[in-house]
């Protein structure tokens, strides 16, 4: 009996070769719409699926393969009932199903609109594959074009089989809940959450091991979103490692914000973000590369050892080379000139060189695990712009200070809390990050600081519930203070900044970064 391959697919990598391969052996090839027409174009003698149902594609496309004489031949058990049905009905069976859903993920991605992305939700082609994985005993279910070779073997292990049902399940699975969260609208940015959230997420990375040697790890994509650094070249130096993403994402998160910052006025500007176990520890906006470098750099010497990096700007061979001596684990950026390929290749074999994805952005979910569950919210996404800042003490910061605040904002923003940040001239002076109380962060940042703190501003996630934060910083010589505001205690910390001569300036907005 001749053996019937169905083969529909969006992705048509590799699909001409592999159905002429199917054809040699002796299959008969069944098709449709834009994939039949690419089959007989590659000279494939397929037969349109309508020849064998008797009815023609119908609404647009939209009804090709709903018949029984689609998935009777799927479905049909290999065995004398059902094949003895089948022939009653005039019925064959259909061996293979090879297909791959309407490109829906990719064209909500585009942008396109509410219309248009409805009539990629495909109906067709996921009742066909969950009937050929369900019947899989019988049928082989392809759904990703790696697997081509294995179908042409002449023999499949009921193993591999069962590998390829799983395969096709958890492929309409993601597919299902890409639709339903666009539906549902969690990839927007409602104030509220979905009752029911399904994570469809696909490998994209397997690591050595996860944060420590005894942890396996990987690293996945939620639905079809992109990532600047998930989504990045590695142009030289080692592979990835679970840290090595982690502070890399945390690190390019901040360049990216102070770049669009600094962008406003004429975007000649670079921006440097040194980071070290995920909270920043250097941070510097300056006229190069190069420049942006050495101070995030000298911001903190010791912490900056065995760091990871993001500059907001392309590095060339000046900025390669500037960071001979200083051990760093990763480097990323918007591009690498050639030459500075070649150089970090020869003199940093092991610092892992990463272009950005540049044009793409995070998604708006937080997600966080938890024992049995996760935590899930919307991303801290909101901009300065969006605040209200307001001076609650008798002297103005300068023009300078205001400045240094909102980049000071920025990165304290981007710090684990409890967070307090001194910054002067575009460069943190001293960081104090990840605290169990809040002085305490003020103090590590103070400490870090030294004689820098003078004329420096400070910057904290969230309010001060006393004022030693601002007595002790106007002691090491700050200025001006930049927080939230809402604490009982306002009136009393205003008080004090007012007494030692600083500047306050409230945001209104909280920044927590657990």
């Amino acid at each position: 009996m001749t053996r019937r391959a169905l083969i529909s697919v969006s992705d048509k990598t590799g699909v001409g070769d592999f159905a002429r391969a199917l054809a040699a052996q002796g299959w008969e090839i069944l098709s449709t719409g834009g994939t039949l027409a690419a089959l007989r174009a590659a000279g494939v003698p397929a037969v349109a699926v309508s020849d064998v149902t008797g009815f023609p594609e119908i609404l647009d496309g939209r009804v090709k393969t709903l018949h029984p004489a689609i998935h009777g031949g799927i479905l049909a058990r290999r065995e004398e009932g059902h094949l003895s049905e089948l022939a009653a009905h005039g019925l064959g069976t259909i061996d293979l199903v090879c297909v791959n859903l309407y490109p829906f993920r990719e064209t909500v991605a585009r942008g396109a609109d509410f219309a248009e992305a409805v009539e990629n939700i495909d109906i067709g082609g996921p009742a066909m594959l969950r009937a050929a994985a369900k019947n899989h005993a019988g049928v082989l279910v392809l759904v990703d074009p790696a697997d081509y070779g294995l179908a042409l073997q002449a023999e499949v292990s009921s193993a591999d089989r069962r590998r390829l049902a799983a395969k096709a399940f958890r492929h309409t699975s993601e597919y299902d809940a890409a639709i339903t969260a666009y539906l549902e609208g969690a990839g927007g940015a409602g104030e509220t959450l979905p009752d029911h959230l399904t994570l469809g997420l696909s490998r994209v990375a397997q690591v050595r091991y996860g944060e420590n040697p005894h942890q396996p790890g990987a690293v996945y994509r939620l639905g079809a979103e992109r990532g600047p650094v998930l989504d990045a070249r590695v142009v030289a130096g080692k592979p990835m490692s679970f840290n090595n993403y982690a502070d890399a994402d945390a690190a390019w998160a901040l360049a990216r914000e102070l770049a669009a910052q600094e962008d406003q006025p004429a975007g000649t500007r670079a921006v440097c973000v040194a980071v070290k176990h995920a909270n920043p520890c250097g941070v510097a906006v300056a006229d190069s590369v190069q420049a942006a470098w050495e101070q995030a750099r000298d911001a903190d010497t010791l912490s900056v050892f065995g760091g990871v990096v993001a500059v907001s700007r392309p590095v060339d061979l000046a900025a390669a080379q500037s960071m001979r001596g200083t051990f760093l684990e990763v480097l990323i950026a918007p591009d690498v000139t050639p030459e500075a390929v070649d150089w970090f290749a020869a003199k940093k074999p092991d610092l892992r060189v990463l272009v950005a994805d540049s044009a793409a952005h995070p998604g708006t979910l937080d997600v966080r695990p938890l024992a049995g569950g996760f935590a899930v919210q919307r991303r801290d996404t909101r901009p300065w712009d969006d605040l209200c800042p307001e001076v609650v003490t008798d002297r103005q910061p300068t023009e300078q200070e205001w400045l240094d605040l909102r980049f000071a904002w920025a990165v304290v923003k981007h710090a684990r809390s409890n967070a307090v940040v001194l910054a002067k001239g575009g460069v943190t002076v001293g960081l104090g990050a990840g605290a169990v109380s809040r002085i305490w962060a003020a103090e590590r940042a103070v400490q870090n600081a030294g004689e820098r703190a003078r004329a420096a501003v400070l910057a904290s996630e969230a309010f001060f519930p006393f004022d030693d934060v601002v007595r002790l910083a106007a002691g090491a010589g700050a200025t001006a203070v930049l927080q939230p505001g809402g604490a009982k205690r306002d009136p009393e910390v205003i008080a004090a900044a007012n007494e030692l001569g600083l500047s306050m300036v409230f945001t209104g907005s909280r920044h927590f970064r657990h």
